[in-house]
């Protein structure tokens, strides 16, 4: 049985008279056994959740590990790049597994930004500091555009 399929089972515990609307009872020994099984549900679910936060904490712990040998791994190869580099100085290499080679390319080097025309120029979006505008409004000064909104976020432990 679903969690919502329970609720409305313990919704129809309670005995009403059509009549007049009144509540003239209650199921209560089924209506425990119910609840006990939303309970049971409901503990069921935060468990699985407790278990997929941990399952997704050790993937994290994985990931940054393996990003962290790949960082080495990446500057290593880019040191032994640089390095042949300096040492064949244009000069072409070839053996029958590998081939050192060089591809002529442009780039554009600033030498004055100030100097710059502005439509060659980008501007960024302007961002608000959500933690300074929190401050702020709590602190009790009226931004316009702006107000905090309150939420409730569920903590499983």
């Amino acid at each position: 049985m679903k969690l919502y399929e329970i609720d409305a089972e313990i919704e129809q515990c309670i005995l009403i008279d059509e009549e007049t609307g009144e509540v003239i009872g209650i199921d209560t020994e089924r209506a425990d056994k119910l609840q006990m099984m939303r309970d049971d549900k409901i503990k069921n679910l935060a468990l699985y959740y407790k278990n997929l936060m941990a399952e997704v904490n050790a993937y994290k712990s994985e990931k940054d590990y393996f990003a962290k040998r790949e960082r080495v791994a990446k500057n290593k190869a880019e040191s032994i790049k640089k390095f042949l580099n300096e040492f064949l100085a244009g000069e072409k290499f070839e053996s029958p597994k590998v081939n050192i080679t060089y591809r002529k390319s442009e780039s554009v080097v600033i030498d004055d930004i100030n100097k710059v025309d502005k439509q060659y120029l980008k501007y960024t979006e302007p961002a608000v500091d959500k933690v300074e505008a929190k401050k702020a409004i709590k602190s009790g000064v009226l931004l316009e555009g702006l107000h905090i909104e309150e939420n409730q976020n569920i903590q499983i432990k």
